[in-house]
């Protein structure tokens, strides 16, 4: 299992947020999480993501403990992107430049606009500023740069809110293909039918617990 979550616990303020959690996620697995606002979805896609450390319980990534391994490491093939990416730099190319850069590697030119046009962008879109990106073309370009070294695992918080019909398309093609040609395992959470429907598992979180409409956990 590529994830294995025991007893799992995350409490805020004396209340659990998230509360004896069990769950494992399989390599390739297409994930999507539901439940009402505030009943710990995000939390446990954090806690998945590192960024929130359990309180209790073990959450294990491939047989090891998560709090045992390095975090940039892990970070490096467990990859997260919200709802409102963050871009930085002044250009597209500056956000495509920082994953080479941190691996001290050279630019890769003609992969960045391959990927590019991928999501209908076109190469001119690297000198592009960010500043002038809409909504969703910012999207596109935080989902590249978090793919362009492939992650095992990629967590996506409602990356589609808000996008109209065309650009929910592009980045649902993109995610699918992520998860059908390079076996990223994806875990998403939605409340769009079309997203739930692409998925083979199906999750709910209410009140801090979950349960598998699939029948799995």
């Amino acid at each position: 299992m590529q994830f294995e979550l025991k007893h799992v616990g995350i409490i805020r303020e004396q209340k659990h947020i998230l509360q004896d959690i069990n769950l494992t996620i399989a390599n390739g697995d297409y994930i999507t999480v539901t439940g009402p606002s505030g009943s710990g979805k995000s939390t446990l896609v954090k806690a998945l993501a590192s960024l929130i450390d359990p309180d209790e319980g073990v959450l294990s990534y491939n047989g090891q403990d998560i709090m045992t391994l390095n975090p940039i490491e892990y970070r490096r093939e467990v990859s997260y992107c919200v709802q409102q990416p963050i871009l930085f730099g002044e250009t597209v190319r500056d956000n495509f430049a920082f994953p080479y850069q941190i691996r001290k590697q050279a630019f890769d030119t003609a992969k960045v606009e391959a990927y590019l046009e991928q999501v209908q962008l076109d190469a001119h879109y690297l000198d592009q500023p960010i500043a002038s990106l809409s909504g969703g073309e910012r999207q596109r370009v935080a989902l590249l740069r978090n793919v362009l070294f492939e992650p095992r695992v990629l967590l996506l918080d409602e990356v589609t809110t808000g996008l109209d019909t065309v650009n929910k398309t592009i980045i649902h093609n993109l995610i699918e293909q992520f998860n059908r040609e390079q076996k990223i395992t994806i875990v998403q959470i939605t409340h769009d039918a079309e997203e739930i429907a692409m998925a083979n598992r199906l999750l709910k979180v209410v009140d801090g617990r979950i349960s598998d409409e699939s029948g799995v956990i």
